[in-house]
């Protein structure tokens, strides 16, 4: 390795470009290397769904480029395979051994893979990708059969609303008997269901897809309630995982994700840190439990909150304490939501429904309010997330406990003593 410090980032999507950009911003002047397994720049993940499928956005508009030069080394179109954080190297195609002095892990996530679905081939598609968007765009010309979306979490019900949107039969299935039932309360959840209906989506719940096949023309699809259905093209939108295999035998903490203290730091290992998708971790804001958080804008603020926590050393990083906040349109509906729903144990209409249909769900643990959901109700969602902002995190002394563990009732957790030089090693002069 040269003379200049290195830093490589695998994960060449919004999380590992937004960390280049902070590293730059911070006045890192030495090497950068994104290592990603993806064939383009960054892409405006929400359209592919939306308003790429439907034609109303191009290519050019969901590239998200860097604005401005970060004099970076981008290898696309390459898979890490391992991590050996003990020689600090990263491992590529062909025997490469790239060498780091800091890390950043950003290899997001990848789709859940539906038992029997390969046999489908080229008539399935994950739509994480611009070309599983454009494959699906291209089967919905003059397409006969419905299209069939396996799935009845935001990808799944977005891509039906869309579909629907464009004229075309789609048939929505799914294992629970109610849209986004993982995320909404039962009333909204019923709400959207009944939305769904209403715009002539063909609703299969509480079944799942026992058996694949496929001709020259469509795919077969057999229910486990019994039904038969023949399908154009079929979108596999069951979930995800997080991208942690060339993790294995690393070091790293590997549970639903890498698990991360609250600065993102590796638990485990020295000059790394996670972010987006792949990063599991305690927002102290919240909660002591480490999870991960898939959206869009926690791509933006983990990748720039990693990269400046990297720089700045584990010793004196600040915790990553942000405010999540998403968003999903559907069949003209707009949900929105602030704070951590999943935290909540309990849940309770803020704002019942209106005839205009605004209504607002707050989600609370031990009666404190930690989320809020509504639909059609931007403003109030808004004011809330004001709140979540100002509200004070948890305990100065949750910090020091290890990642996940919350200081027991009464007991006394020792200050750190601050090491001379807390900056990370390859900055120390």
């Amino acid at each position: 390795m040269g003379e200049l410090p290195r830093i490589v980032i695998v994960g060449a999507g919004l999380a590992g470009m937004c960390a280049a950009e902070r590293l730059r911003e911070l006045g890192f002047d030495g090497e950068i290397v994104i290592i990603g397994s993806e064939s383009t720049m960054p892409v405006y993940r929400p359209a592919l769904t939306k308003q790429f499928l439907t034609g109303e956005l191009g290519l050019k508009e969901i590239i998200t480029a860097p604005t401005h030069d970060l004099d970076v080394l981008w290898r696309l179109n390459t898979v890490a395979s391992q991590l050996d954080a003990k020689r600090r190297v990263v491992h590529l195609p062909g025997g490469e051994e790239l060498e780091y002095d800091g890390l950043i892990i950003a290899s997001g996530v990848e789709a859940r893979r539906l038992p029997g679905a390969m046999r489908a081939g080229s008539r399935v598609a994950v739509l994480r990708t611009i070309a599983d968007s454009k494959r699906l765009r291209q089967a919905l010309t003059g397409a006969r059969d419905p299209i069939a979306v396996i799935g009845t979490g935001f990808i799944g019900c977005e891509a039906a609303s869309s579909i629907r949107s464009l004229g075309q039969n789609v048939v929505l299935i799914g294992n629970s008997k109610l849209l986004m039932s993982n995320l909404l309360d039962a009333g909204h959840a019923q709400r959207l269901t009944e939305l769904h209906r209403r715009h002539r989506v063909q609703l299969q719940l509480g079944t799942r897809v026992e058996r694949w096949a496929s001709s020259g023309s469509c795919v077969h699809l057999r229910l486990s309630n019994g039904r038969q259905l023949d399908a154009a093209f079929v979108v596999a939108a069951a979930g995800s995982v997080p991208a942690v295999s060339w993790l294995r035998d690393s070091g790293a903490q590997l549970d639903n994700g890498v698990v991360c203290e609250a600065t993102c730091h590796v638990a485990g290992l020295d000059d790394v840190v996670a972010a987006g998708d792949v990063a599991s971790w305690p927002n102290l804001r919240f909660d002591t439990k480490p999870r991960r958080v898939e959206h869009w804008t926690n791509a933006i603020e983990m990748g720039r909150a990693a990269a400046e926590n990297l720089l700045t050393g584990r010793g004196s990083a600040a915790p990553f304490m942000p405010v999540p906040r998403f968003w999903s349109e559907q069949h003209g509906l707009r949900i929105q939501a602030a704070g951590m729903p999943a935290v909540g144990t309990k849940r309770d209409p803020i704002d019942p429904a209106t005839p205009g249909g605004h209504s607002l769900t707050g989600y609370y643990r031990d009666d404190t309010l930690v989320g809020v959901i509504g639909f059609d109700n931007s403003t109030a969602v808004l004011n809330y997330a004001k709140t979540f902002v100002d509200k004070a995190p948890l305990a100065q002394a949750d910090r020091q406990a290890p990642a996940g563990r919350a200081p027991e009732s009464g007991e006394v957790v020792p200050a750190r003593t601050p090491r001379r030089d807390p900056r990370p090693e390859f900055l120390r002069v």
